[in-house]
């Protein structure tokens, strides 16, 4: 049953935008079967919209995401159940951070590669140069079920956007859907490439660091003053419309 018009516009736009995200991450082959979560807080309140347990992200839709508080707890008459353990990186980052507004999380295999291999991310690539100056770790602790590993989490966190969790995988975050999903774009491209290279044997270019401190003054450039996200969010909900409009039931 569609929820559209029995929440708040803000609400319903937000749930539209986070069923778009799950659907284009599908898209991308970066899904987890019915594993791993991307997250978004319902505006103007402090709940949280996550995606249904047992679901696979092509089943994902607008209506079907369950809302939650820090807790992960359900908030909304909902059929469906969340992973709590699932939900704990979630909570953990959404307390600590209020301008993550959405938080991808995914298990893909250039970002557990990467993240599990001594110095981690290296400057080998454009796409690195995006996360390197805001890239922080996470060591690996288990599942995520552990309530003490949350302030470790917030602590590694700190002010950064992109995490890469040996062993695991990688997350992303952003005041948007849009830039939390740009910004894993850009991570797992940085991680694809340097897996090939370092597959090639070859000798590699790295690209000097005042170079890499200063891509975030050139992309202001790029994207006029505004974020990656705001700039290709909406070519990103056009494309998740003509792979199958039923994410907006």
């Amino acid at each position: 049953m569609s929820l559209k018009g029995k929440v708040s516009d803000a609400e319903w736009q937000a749930r539209v935008d986070l069923a778009a995200c799950y659907r284009l991450v599908a898209d991308m082959g970066w899904g987890d079967l019915i594993y791993t979560h991307i997250s978004a807080k319902v505006p103007d309140t402090d709940f949280y919209l996550v995606n249904a347990f047992g679901l696979t992200f092509e089943e994902v839709t607008a209506s079907n995401l369950v809302k939650v508080n820090l807790q992960g707890e359900i908030q909304s008459d909902s059929p469906y159940q969340i992973n709590p353990a699932g939900f704990t990186i979630h909570s953990a980052i959404h307390e600590a951070r209020r301008d993550a507004r959405c938080i991808v999380h995914l298990h893909t295999k250039a970002t557990i590669t990467v993240a599990s291999l001594k110095g981690g991310l290296q400057p080998w690539s454009q796409y690195s140069m995006f996360s390197l100056p805001s890239l922080c770790y996470h060591d690996y602790e288990g599942l995520a079920v552990n309530d003490d590993e949350r302030s470790r989490l917030q602590q590694n966190l700190g002010d950064t956007n992109h995490m890469l969790l040996p062993n695991h995988g990688g997350l992303t975050l952003g005041p948007t859907v849009g830039d939390a999903f740009m910004r894993f774009y850009d991570l797992q491209r940085a991680c694809e490439i340097q897996v090939e290279l370092m597959n090639s044997g070859r000798e590699v270019i790295p690209i000097p660091q005042d170079i890499v401190d200063n891509i975030y003054a050139q992309a202001s450039v790029v994207h006029s003053g505004q974020t990656g996200g705001q700039k290709a969010w909406p070519a990103m909900l056009r494309k998740a419309w003509r792979l199958d409009p039923g994410f907006c039931e």
